[in-house]
C-alpha cells in the first residue's frame, strides 16, 4: 500500500486518473473530482477535502479519522460502509443529499451549513452533535440518538419523539412542529 503524508492534491480528476489504494495522512485535497470513484480500503487520517466532488464514491472499509469536508458535493455518500474504527468527521457547507449514516457512532460531529435532504440517520448515535443551519428536508430519523444535539438553527426536520432519543436536545421554538407532526397535531400561527 502506498503512503502519502503532508501532501496537497489540487484539481485532480480521479474519474480519469487512477487512484491507488493508499493511506493519506495530513493531506489536503482541493477541487478534486472523485465522482463514483472506488475509495475502498483507503485510509484518510487528519485530512481535509475542500470544494471536492465525492458523490457516489465507494467507501467499503474506508477509514476517515479526523477528516474535514469543506464545501464538498457528496451526494450518495454512504459512510455506513466505511471502517468505523476511529471514525471522526466534520462537514461545512457540504451537499450530502441522499447519503446514509446508518448505524454509525458520530458523537460530537459538526455539520455546518449543510444540505442533508433524504439522508438516512437510522440507528445513528449523533449525541452532542452540532447541526448549524442545516436543511433536513425528508431526512430519516429512526432509533436515532439525538441527546444533547443542537438543532436550533436547522430546519425542515420531522423527528418522531417516541422513536428517537431527544433528551437535552436544543431546538428553536419555530421548529417544534417537526417534533409533533407525527401526532397529527396542527400548529397554527
Amino acid at each position: 500500500m502506498n503512503y502519502y503524508v503532508d501532501e496537497t492534491f489540487s484539481q485532480k480528476d480521479f474519474t480519469k486518473e487512477t487512484i491507488n489504494e493508499a493511506e493519506y495522512e495530513n493531506c489536503i485535497f482541493i477541487n478534486c473530482d472523485f465522482n463514483s470513484t472506488d475509495l475502498s480500503n483507503m485510509k484518510f487520517i487528519n485530512c481535509e477535502f475542500i470544494e471536492s466532488n465525492l458523490s457516489n464514491v465507494k467507501l467499503n472499509d474506508t477509514s476517515f479519522q479526523k477528516v474535514t469536508f469543506n464545501a464538498c458535493k457528496q451526494i450518495g455518500f454512504n459512510l455506513e460502509n466505511s471502517n468505523q474504527f476511529g471514525l471522526r468527521v466534520s462537514f461545512n457547507k457540504c451537499i450530502l443529499n441522499d447519503s446514509s449514516f446508518y448505524n454509525l457512532k458520530l458523537k460530537r460531529t459538526t455539520f455546518k451549513n449543510c444540505s442533508l435532504q433524504f439522508v438516512d440517520f437510522t440507528d445513528t448515535d449523533l449525541s452532542n452533535s452540532l447541526f448549524d443551519n442545516c436543511n433536513f428536508d425528508h431526512a430519516i430519523f429512526y432509533n436515532t440518538n439525538l441527546r444533547q444535539v443542537d438543532l436550533r438553527s436547522s430546519n425542515n426536520f420531522i423527528i418522531n419523539t417516541t422513536e428517537n432519543q431527544l433528551k437535552g436536545a436544543k431546538i428553536a421554538k419555530e421548529n417544534l412542529i417537526g417534533l409533533v407532526q407525527h401526532l397529527g397535531i396542527k400548529v397554527e400561527e
